[in-house]
This record gives structure tokens, C-alpha cells and sequence, in this order.
């Protein structure tokens, strides 16, 4: 899951900016209001007897969306005054939903929203993961790509993304594994779920998915201690409903992406990535994001290296056999530029234009790169994959 908020300042004190992946601007001394549960106890249902955390049911007995009652629903803080880009507003959400404590292998955050280990101070410091690391790196992955393959197929006019949410957490919880984003940081939901102006970090709500919207499901997975983090772009209502911009934006962030995964291999500056995919897309009219970038990822959620998307000449390392990382670009059909909204986490566009973004966890081998996320034989196929020239 889940792009790194990417400072300059930071890299310049040689603090690696992943410290503070996926870290709203409340736990970085702005003071806000938390997100809170309505405290009526005698409109709490009643919650399955599984040994758990969280505000909503678990796997064992699931709550969709829409048959939540309305006290039950959480309002995100806002502002009457707040000047919204586009034409997305926050919705209601439901309660944070129940792990089975003594069923899946927790990370150090899930209790307390706060992550433990920290990145090496110097950027250019990477960790290289052992054979036997590698392999619940690549049982993560391939758990977060069928979870993402599976939201996926969910998607179509009318549905909410909390009930996406939903799929996505008993889905997670089924293959004994935890959802990454659910409490990081007091991330309140188990994906990020980002339409059309939403650049990341989009959180589920009631809201309907319209025909012709543009979204990024981001999954991550927890799994024997190892995270596995990819995410993807849908075309609601499929490739008739996506207009010739969509079509281009889409075209362009697939095609962006798979170049800099090209670049992939051992003894490749790291920064190099970020000039690849910025000549792309500015060929194209659009233009990348700079303020979040992609992350080391392993036992911890982000970590060693930054990946930005943009060129640049920051101190990232080189690539080595056993590095694991994400290549993460987000692209713009219009102005780069973002506005945070009052919850501290939806990050979008600052003059409403439509954002995309695409996702692999990557190991680097002796002779090239493996996406530990990739599709597998039951993957669908979108056609941007189809009329890739790259």
C-alpha cells in the first residue's frame, strides 16, 4: 500500500523519507481531531465472539456496507469551509473491522496505530533479504494479488467502496493473512480505494462508484511477517465507459510504469527510476507527482529505499540481488500539485484533474527483477495490458 509522503528537506538531513510513509500530517505535530466511533452503547451491535480488535464484525460474520445502520457510521472530520478540487466528497464510514487475534500473526503497529522499527538513517542503506525471506516475500505477494484481483472483479456502478473494504479485509483474514493499512498510523480501513481526482490513500466510504469513474484499489498484505504491497487501476463499468482521457491517462501510467520496471536490475542507480518515467508521461501531457514516492518493504511496511518518480539526483542507492521495493507512480492529467483534505490522509489532485496509479512489491535478482506481486493465471486482463507497446 500505500505511497510515501517524500520531503526534500528530509533527504537533504539525510533522514530516510520513508520514516514517515503513509504518515498523515497529524503524527508529524499538526493536532486534529481522530476519527472516533459513535459511543452509543445501546446502538452497538453486537460483535462476533472471535478475539479480535477493531469496531466492525469479522470474517466469521460479516456486516456489508449498506445494511449498516446509519448510527453506526463514522463522519470523517471536515470543515464547512474546506474548498474541495473536484467532484469527490467524503462519505461515512463504517467502524474499523475485527481481526481474529488468535488466528493471524499481527504487525507491531496493529494495536496501538504506531510502527516500531524505523529505516536506516542513511537512504542509501538497503536492506538484502535471506532465500528464506524471499519466500514469504513471495507468499505475501502472491496473497495481496489475489486479494486485489478479487476486489477487483467487485468493481461496478453502485458499489460502495466500504464494501469493497470489506471484501478486501475477509478476503485478507481468510488466507491467514492481516491487512496492512488497517490501524497503520490509525488508518481506519483494511485498503485504500482512490477515485478519479484521489491521487492515494483514498478511504472507503459509502460512496457509490459511478459508471465512467477511474479507481485505485491498493492492497497490502501482512503474511508470516512480511508484507506484500501492489495496487491497480479499474475502469468502472469497464473499457466502453472510460472517455479518451481516461483511456490516455491509464495508457500512459501503465506504460510509464512497466519502463521503469525494465529498468530493473542489478548495479542501476535507484534515482534513475524516477527520470524514466517522467520523460514518459510529460511526452505525453500529463505529469507525475513528486510529493509521494515509492518504498522499501519487507518484515517492515515501508522502509529503504525511496522511489521517486521523478528525476531527480537524491542519494538512493544502488541495486542489488535481495533488495525488495515498490515502483509506485502516480499521474496526473493536469497540474501534479495535491491538497490534503481535513481527514489527513486523501490526498488529491489541487485542480480536481484525474490521477492514476499502478503498483508491484519488486525483488531484484542476480540477473534482472521479479514483481513478487505480479498477475498470475487467473488475472484479468485490462486493456491498457492489451494495447501496451512498451
Amino acid at each position: 500500500m500505500m505511497a510515501s509522503l517524500y520531503s526534500k528537506a528530509t533527504a537533504v538531513l539525510l533522514l530516510a523519507a520513508s520514516a514517515t510513509a503513509f504518515v498523515p500530517p497529524t503524527s508529524r505535530g499538526v493536532s486534529v481531531e481522530p476519527l472516533c466511533m459513535n459511543k452509543k452503547k445501546k446502538s452497538r451491535p453486537k460483535v462476533n465472539s472471535n478475539k479480535g480488535f477493531g469496531g466492525g464484525s469479522s470474517s466469521g460474520g460479516s456486516t456489508t456496507s449498506s445494511a449498516l445502520e446509519s448510527d453506526m457510521l463514522i463522519r470523517p472530520k471536515t470543515t464547512s469551509n474546506f474548498q474541495y478540487a473536484g467532484s469527490i466528497r467524503p462519505g461515512l464510514q463504517s467502524p474499523k473491522r475485527i481481526v481474529p487475534t488468535e488466528k493471524i500473526i499481527l504487525p507491531d503497529y496493529a494495536l496501538d496505530g504506531l510502527p516500531k522499527n524505523r529505516p536506516a538513517l542513511f537512504p542509501w542503506v538497503i536492506e538484502t533479504k535471506k532465500p528464506a525471506e524471499i519466500e514469504k516475500m513471495r507468499a505475501s505477494g502472491r496473497c495481496a494479488r489475489e486479494v486485489l484481483d478479487l476486489a477487483g472483479r467487485e468493481v461496478r456502478p453502485g458499489i460502495t467502496t466500504d464494501e469493497i473494504d470489506r471484501i478486501v479485509h475477509e478476503a485478507s483474514i481468510t488466507r491467514g493473512a492481516y491487512p496492512s493499512p488497517l490501524n497503520y498510523h490509525n488508518f481506519p480501513k483494511s485498503c485504500c480505494t482512490s477515485v478519479n481526482e484521489v491521487i492515494c490513500h483514498g478511504i472507503p466510504d459509502d460512496r457509490q462508484l459511478q459508471e465512467g469513474d477511474i479507481v485505485n484499489i491498493d492492497i497490502t498484505c501482512y503474511l508470516d511477517g512480511y508484507h506484500g504491497d501492489c495496487s491497480e487501476m479499474f475502469v468502472v463499468g469497464g473499457e466502453a465507459a472510460a472517455d479518451p482521457v481516461a483511456k490516455r491517462l491509464l495508457q500512459t501510467t501503465y506504460d510509464c510504469w512497466v519502463k521503469a520496471l525494465n529498468f530493473v536490475k542489478p548495479g542501476n542507480d535507484y534515482k534513475d527510476i524516477g527520470a524514466i518515467i517522467e520523460d514518459h508521461v510529460t511526452e505525453q501531457g500529463f505529469t507525475t507527482v513528486k510529493s509521494f514516492c515509492g518504498h522499501g518493504i519487507g518484515s517492515v511496511f515501508h522502509t529503504n529505499p525511496n522511489i521517486l518518480h521523478y528525476r531527480n539526483s537524491e542519494p538512493a542507492g544502488k541495486m542489488a540481488a535481495g533488495h525488495t521495493f515498490t515502483i509506485e507512480p502516480m499521474i496526473c492529467e493536469n497540474g501534479a500539485n495535491y491538497l490534503m483534505w481535513p481527514d489527513d490522509w486523501t490526498a488529491t489532485t489541487k485542480d480536481g484533474g484525474r490521477s492514476a496509479q499502478f503498483e508491484h512489491t519488486l525483488l531484484i535478482t542476480p540477473d534482472g527483477v521479479e514483481a513478487l506481486t505480479g498477475k498470475i493465471e487467473t488475472s484479468p486482463v485490462q486493456f491498457w495490458e492489451r494495447d501496451s507497446n512498451v
